[in-house]
């Protein structure tokens, strides 16, 4: 599991475009890299569309956007489409990603545990180091708080 401070993994993922990827392609410049469990379900929608609502302010300073999920390209362009999303969305099917960063984690419902992905935030400065992180994401006021530590960089 990365911590601040650490390197971020540079493991390949399929990029919004649908095209093989690495955090590698984003040094440069700073990144947001947001771990959501399903595309278009409630939390997940707010948390998308509260990153969307200050895509602007995240581009003014200078910061890149990329939301992350094991859903396939053609949930995420459905997803985006219907909710006029203006984040990125990347895949991550067989979880390597989100193995890398802790993001996959044991979790309990009604008594059944089951393996899922713990909402989390990821602050990659443009030397592709994490800046800062925020994990069991509750996602009222989330975008706000990571868009002032963005600026803080």
């Amino acid at each position: 599991m990365v911590t601040v401070g650490d390197q971020a993994p540079d493991v390949a993922f399929e990029g919004p475009d649908g095209q093989q990827t690495s955090l590698a392609a984003w040094r440069g410049k700073p990144l947001v890299l947001y771990f959501y469990p399903k595309d278009d379900t409630s939390g997940c929608t707010k948390e998308a569309q509260d990153f969307t609502e200050l895509a602007g302010e995240f581009a003014s300073a200078g910061v890149a956007l990329l939301g992350m999920s094991k859903d396939s390209a053609k949930k995420h362009k459905a997803f985006t489409e219907k909710y006029g999303l203006k984040v990125p969305l990347a895949t991550d099917a067989e979880g390597k990603l989100l193995e890398a960063f802790g993001a996959w984690v044991e979790k309990s419902m009604y008594g059944r545990k089951y393996m899922g992905i713990d909402r989390s935030t990821f602050l990659i400065d443009k030397d592709g180091r994490i800046a800062a992180e925020w994990r069991k994401v509750k996602v009222p006021g989330h975008a706000k708080a990571v868009l002032e530590a963005a600026r803080a960089l």
